[in-house]
Formats: structure tokens, C-alpha cells, sequence
């Protein structure tokens, strides 16, 4: 027996030291994986001049270059993402779910936030593959086709040819690996939001994504997520590249001015005073613990420091400085419910002669017994202007009828224009460039050669103020009609307006949603400005631990501006016929084969015994008595009486007559038909 027994001793030693190994191995790895990846957490709140808050949740998940040949092991970075990107090749892309669309004119246009986070409503998907020039359609098709299963969408319907476009110069990422397309009619709901919220660590059960609460985020005004991931120190062949992660949520909500107790609802210039507890309904009772930093910061813009700064100096209350003083809580204009950690000033403010002031606070010193409830008391009435993008677009139809019509992009002068480049408008040679993106189905074809241009509602020749442009006409049922434009607009410019017909084609009858009487959505075309760059600079004095969404506003980010989606009407066919035919049909048949099996199963001899029973109890005992009694009377003999006259020849005669009418009927309906 000890014999038997040593040769299991010895395997159970070798399968321990190999476990051992493996799993000291897989520990290292994992450990290296922990220490190199990171995940951060952050929060920027908003006042808005129209009594609204705009509130913007960024999360950023990195993950490092692999050493093993490919092989990742992940521990905070999602899986998900890591293998789309391996197996697609995707060098860089962008996803957004909008719901509603971004008020330029109230909301600002002239902003980090706003070049970033501003999306046409619907799903927006613009990536750059890295792959040969005949492989990226396939790439595309697949790509679409992960993200549509990944996020409960219809993403996949951007597949087809005639949904996706290739840009070259005017989208800002341009390059010849580029795709981009729309759906702007896909309805945004949880069921999108729950895969996205499933990629961050600690989901919405902890930290910052705690306030993700479903009505609170769904009854704003506006809602966009976004997702934006890039490749970081790639080698040649981009198997061991780093990944960069960003996922952003942007929300303007109403204040709930019953739950903040605001004591001045009567007045109309006040601003609701509300807190994190009266727009999301939760607190933050902490940071997630997985997150190398989580912050909060209230960014107060240009426009309304200027305005306080302003209200200040006319009261002589307050100096001029007081905003960023640390007695900042008992200013005459507001009030905090929450100390800061770190008041910032904005630096080197190029479009402005205000600076921002950003309130960070860290998120980490907070707990479930003290949590994080960050509140904004309004004290004077303030009524100020967010900084605009040099010139306001939008885009309308012209024309009526369903045969054709014409599109319209007008360009307005905004006051940051008439400020900044009216200083510069005496130069005769200072131009205003403007880029122009817009993609158009190909059941409206646009004739491009109507293009007509007009500046300070004066018409002007295509060629003095189109420098460059790109046409790509549509192909029935293949591809949609792309046009990019540059403008060279003068810097003193008060408004543009430019001008395409089109004729509105007809589609099979298989080729029609279910809702065709609505109408047809041409995609927002795209408005973007090269010579502006949108930043937010402020002095961070850790530089080993910078927050990654200021960084962000660091970038000078191009400004861009999306226009209305349009609604054309096309002919659409009477799709009650096809019910209206088929009831009709159903009846006819049942009228004639009911008929016709009626008289082929009715039996002769069963209905003249009918008949005389009938007659019999319609007679009945006192009519037989006086029968009985005259004939005795009379003196003749009693005889039975006769059933009626319904004799075989009636019903004989009436079955031939229901037989030659169900046979005329017939005749009838063939001969209509044929």
C-alpha cells in the first residue's frame, strides 16, 4: 500500500507546484495590470442663463500598451471594448446617443462643453479604421453591427450604403479611413443607457454615477451620452496600442423649485437655487473605490463673472475680486452649501475680457454619514449671455407640394462676432472661414449645380464665396448625396444664406417605414469654424494627479455647431387599399361559398315533414273540434286536413332560383376581375 500511495503523493505535489506557479503568474500579471490601468470619475455642474442647470458627468478608463504579444488582461478597462477594438481595428471613434436637441442661442456655442457634448438628436457613429483602403466598408458593417448588440440600438441599420458616408476634409477628424452616419429618428431610452453604464467599474452603484437616476436624467431638456475612445502609443502594426476610454453624459435639467425651497418664484430674473439632492433626486455618499481620482466642480462662465463682477462695482458691496476670495460663501450674489477645496481662476482668456471661475471639490472625503450635497442659493436677480459661436445656423425647406422643393442653411451674426471680429473689420483682407457637412439621403435628389449663395441677403457669385468644394451626387438605392463646402465669408458679415433644390423621388413600397406619413429626416448638416478653437485653461498646481476632464478643456477643441433635422414629406401610397381589397375579397367568398354549401347540404323530404309539423301545430286542437263539429253537422265524413301548398315544386323551384343566383355571381366577380 505505500508503494501504491507514493506515486499519488508525488502527483499531488507536481499538480500543487504547477497551481502554485500559475497562480503566482496570474497574480503578477494582474497586479501589473491593476497598478497600469486607471479610472477616474468627474462631475461639472452649470448654471444656465434660462433657469436651468447643465450637468456633465465625465468618466475616463486607459488602459496601457500590452507586452505580451496582444494579449491583454484587464482589470478595470472594459473587455468588451478592448476586443472591438482588437478584432475591428478601430483606430478611433465616437458614439452618441442625443435626446432633444442643444439650444445654441441660450445654452452657448463658444465652449468646451459644447464643441464636445452638443449631438444631433439620435445616434450619431463616426470611426477611423486602420486597415487597408478595400477593407473598411466590411469593418464598417461589422462594427455596426457589434455596437447595435452592445447597446440595444438599431446601429446596425447603418450598414447599408445608402446610411453612411465617407467625409474627407470638412468632419473634424477627416481622413480617406473615415465613415460616418446618423440615424436621427432612433428613440433614446434605459435600454441604452444600462450597457453604458455597465462598462464603468462600480456601474451606478457607487461614486459619481450614483446620480444616474433614469427619470431624473430622461425629464431634462437635453440628454446625450457619448463615447470616445482612442489609440495610445500604437506600434506599427497596432496590436500592442494603448486604449483611451472617454464616456461622457451631458443632461440640462429644470431645478425643482418646490424640493430646493426656493423663496423667490414670484420674481422672474432670480435663478432657482437647487442642489444635487433637488435635480437627481440622490446624493454622492462617496468616491468609488476603484477610482484614481473623483471630483465635483462648479464652473461659474465668463459671461455671468462679468455680470457679477459688474452688479458688484454698482452696489460697491463687494470687491472686485471677491468671487475667487476665500470668503467667497458670504458674497451679496449667492451662496454654497459646501466648502471648496480649490477655487481656480481661468487663464489666458483670448475671446473674452471676463474669466471663469471653477469651485473643485474632492468627492473621496465624503461618506455615508456625511455625503456629498453641493447646493447653490441664489441671493439678486442675475440675467446674463453665454458666449456664441461666431455665427448662429440653422437650416429650413423651402418650396411646397410633393414634386420638389429647396434646402436652406442662413448663417447669423452673433454679438461674439460683432465683438471680436468687428475689431478686426476695418482690414479689407480679415475673412471668416465657415466649413459646410451635410449628407443627404438619395430619395432626395439635389441638383448641386443649383447652388446659390447669398451674403447680407444680397445674392453673390458661387465662385467669390465658395473657396473649395466636394460633391458626391446620389445613387438610387446605393448612396446618399454628400457636399462639403469652405466659405470665405467677410469678417463683417451679418448674415449668409445658402440655397439647393431638389426633387423629392418616389420608393418601393417595401422601401416605406411604418410611420411614412410623418414624413423623412434629412441629417443635421454640420457648421464648424477652423479658425476658432474652444478652450478652458486653469492652473493645476498637482501635476502628478491632473484631472482629466480639465485637461480636456485644455484642448482647444473646434468649434462646430449641428443644424435642425428636417422633416420632407415624400408621396406616400394609400396603404388602407391592400386591407380595404382583402376585406371585400373575404367577404364575397364567404357570401358565395356559404350560399353555395347552404343549398348543396340542404335536404328536400326533411323540410316538407318540417312544413307539415308546422302546420300541424298551427292548427292545433281547437281548430280540429270545429273540424269535426261542422262536418257533423253537414253530414258528411271527417277527413284530416291537407298540409299547404308547400310542395316540393316551391321548394324545388326555389332552390333552382338561390342556384342560378349563386352562379350569376360568380360569372359576375370573374368577369370584373379578368
Amino acid at each position: 500500500m505505500a508503494l501504491l500511495q507514493r506515486p499519488v503523493v508525488l502527483l499531488l505535489l507536481i499538480a500543487t507546484h504547477q497551481f502554485l506557479q500559475c497562480w503566482i503568474a496570474f497574480g503578477s500579471v494582474s497586479e501589473e495590470s491593476q497598478n497600469q490601468e486607471e479610472f477616474s470619475e468627474e462631475l461639472l455642474l452649470k448654471p444656465l442663463p434660462d433657469r436651468k442647470v447643465v450637468a456633465h458627468f465625465h468618466f475616463q478608463s486607459s488602459a496601457p500598451p500590452s507586452t505580451s504579444n496582444g494579449r491583454h488582461h484587464h482589470h478595470l478597462f472594459p473587455k468588451a471594448i478592448s476586443q472591438l477594438v482588437q478584432k475591428f481595428r478601430v483606430k478611433e471613434m465616437e458614439l452618441s446617443f442625443t435626446q432633444g436637441r442643444w439650444n445654441y442661442e441660450s445654452w452657448g456655442g463658444f465652449d468646451p462643453i459644447t464643441s464636445s457634448n452638443a449631438k444631433p438628436p439620435g445616434v450619431e457613429l463616426w470611426a477611423v479604421f486602420d486597415v487597408p483602403q478595400h477593407q473598411i466598408d466590411a469593418s464598417w458593417k461589422n462594427l455596426t453591427h457589434t455596437l447595435s448588440g452592445l447597446f440595444c440600438a438599431s446601429i446596425n441599420f447603418l450598414e447599408s450604403t445608402t446610411t453612411y458616408s465617407a467625409p474627407e476634409w470638412s468632419f473634424p477628424p477627416a481622413s480617406g479611413s473615415l465613415r460616418y452616419g446618423t440615424l436621427p429618428r432612433e428613440a433614446i431610452c434605459t435600454e441604452n443607457l444600462t450597457p453604458w453604464l455597465k462598462l464603468l467599474p462600480c456601474r451606478d452603484k457607487a461614486g459619481i454615477a450614483v446620480l444616474l437616476d433614469r427619470p431624473s436624467v430622461y425629464k431634462g431638456f437635453y440628454h446625450s451620452q457619448r463615447l470616445h475612445l482612442t489609440l495610445t502609443g500604437s506600434d506599427s502594426e497596432g496590436i500592442n496600442s494603448g486604449i483611451m476610454l472617454e464616456q461622457t453624459l451631458t443632461v440640462v435639467l429644470q431645478p425643482n423649485i418646490r424640493r430646493a425651497g426656493m423663496a423667490h418664484a414670484s420674481e422672474k430674473h432670480i435663478q432657482p437655487s437647487w442642489s444635487l439632492s433637488s435635480i437627481f433626486g440622490k446624493q454622492v455618499d462617496g468616491r468609488c473605490v476603484l477610482a484614481k481620482s473623483s471630483n465635483a466642480y462648479l464652473l461659474l462662465d465668463r459671461g455671468l463673472v462679468a455680470k457679477l463682477k459688474h452688479l458688484h462695482k454698482e452696489n460697491g458691496k463687494f470687491a472686485v475680486d471677491g468671487l475667487n476670495s476665500e470668503n467667497f460663501w458670504t458674497n451679496p450674489s449667492f451662496e454654497l452649501s459646501a466648502k471648496p477645496d480649490r477655487i481656480s481662476v481661468e487663464e489666458n482668456s483670448l475671446y473674452s475680457k471676463s474669466s471663469s471661475i471653477l469651485y473643485k471639490f474632492q468627492v473621496e472625503k465624503y461618506s455615508e454619514s456625511d455625503p456629498f450635497d453641493i447646493g447653490l442659493t441664489w441671493k439678486i436677480p442675475v440675467v446674463w449671455l453665454c458666449q456664441q459661436a461666431p455665427l448662429h445656423a440653422s437650416r429650413f425647406l423651402m418650396g411646397s407640394g410633393n414634386e420638389r422643393g429647396a434646402i436652406a442653411i442662413s448663417l447669423k451674426s452673433t454679438q461674439f462676432s460683432e465683438g471680436f471680429i468687428g475689431s478686426n473689420s476695418a482690414d479689407e483682407r480679415c475673412e471668416l472661414r465657415v466649413d459646410v457637412f451635410q449628407v443627404v439621403p438619395w430619395y432626395v435628389k439635389v441638383y448641386f449645380h443649383s447652388l446659390q449663395v447669398f451674403v447680407d441677403q444680397q445674392p453673390k457669385a458661387v465662385s467669390d464665396i465658395i473657396e473649395k468644394i466636394r460633391v458626391s451626387p446620389s445613387k438610387d438605392k446605393v448612396s446618399p448625396g454628400v457636399m462639403e463646402a469652405v466659405l470665405k465669408l467677410p469678417c463683417q458679415v451679418n448674415s449668409a444664406a445658402l440655397t439647393i433644390e431638389f426633387d423629392k423621388g418616389f420608393l418601393h413600397i417595401d422601401e416605406y417605414p411604418p410611420d411614412a406619413n410623418q414624413g423623412f429626416d434629412i441629417p443635421s448638416a454640420i457648421i464648424s469654424f477652423p479658425s476658432f478653437r474652444a478652450s478652458v485653461g486653469f492652473l493645476e498646481i498637482d501635476s502628478l494627479n491632473k484631472s482629466p476632464l480639465l485637461s480636456k478643456f485644455q484642448e482647444k477643441s473646434p468649434v462646430m455647431s449641428y443644424t435642425e433635422v428636417l422633416l420632407v414629406p415624400l408621396t406616400t401610397p394609400d396603404f388602407s387599399m391592400p386591407y380595404n381589397v382583402i376585406t371585400i375579397t373575404c367577404t364575397v367568398f364567404a357570401l358565395y361559398f356559404g350560399s353555395l354549401l347552404n343549398v348543396l347540404r340542404r335536404r328536400v323530404a326533411e323540410e316538407e315533414r318540417f312544413l307539415k309539423d308546422k302546420a300541424a301545430k298551427k292548427n292545433g286542437r281547437l281548430s280540429l273540434l270545429l273540424s269535426k263539429l261542422s262536418a257533423k253537422l253537414r253530414g258528411r265524413r271527417w277527413e284530416p286536413p291537407q298540409s299547404p301548398p308547400a310542395s316540393s315544386s316551391f321548394i324545388n323551384s326555389k332552390l333552382v332560383f338561390k342556384v342560378i343566383l349563386v352562379a350569376g355571381l360568380a360569372v359576375g366577380w370573374q368577369y370584373y376581375f379578368s
